[in-house]
């Protein structure tokens, strides 16, 4: 009975629309939607603070306690550990509580410098909250995005599911 609950729960938190829009081997565009019954400012505080719902399995270190953001224009997602760190991206726009967009090459878009454009709005929605994901990415020919498209939009998928997920971590 305890699975069929976890499932249910699964199920209510996965995005209510996810797609590749266009892809080809130097460029993508990825949405993702879903609703939250979180209101608004909630969500944003949520958003600002990925320690609180980004997977550990997609960072360097291997735990998102070390992750951090500083939610103004120049300011950086960065993760920091052991004396390692790594910014994941630097952000380029705030509409503080709504809009949040980052220049974000994650993980291996970094070493093809491949630019990548994330642009996060929330909206107050019914009894909750519309969260948006919208990610632009463009680069050489050779980088094979066409293919890279369906991780990152796996992983940006996952991350709106624990994002708009009422539980934390």
């Amino acid at each position: 009975m305890r699975c069929i609950g976890l499932f249910v729960l699964l199920i209510m938190c996965l995005p209510a629309r996810a797609e590749i829009i266009q892809s080809s081997a130097d460029h993508y565009t990825l949405r993702q939607e879903a609703t939250s019954e979180l209101p608004p400012d909630q969500l944003w505080q949520r958003l600002i603070n990925p320690q609180n719902w980004w997977h550990p399995d997609h960072t360097y270190s291997g735990s998102a306690e070390h992750l951090s953001l500083d939610p103004v224009a120049g300011g950086v997602w960065a993760e920091r550990w052991d004396g390692n760190s790594v910014i994941h991206g630097t952000v380029v726009n705030v509409m503080a509580g709504s809009m949040l967009r980052l220049d974000a090459p994650f993980g291996p878009l970094q070493e093809q410098a491949i630019h990548a454009v994330w642009t996060i709005t929330i909206e107050a929605h019914e009894s909750g909250s519309m969260v948006t994901f919208n990610e632009v990415a463009t680069g050489s020919s050779a980088s094979g995005l066409e293919e890279l498209a369906k991780a990152v939009d796996y992983v940006k998928t996952e991350a709106m599911s624990r994002l708009v997920a009422t539980k934390t971590k």
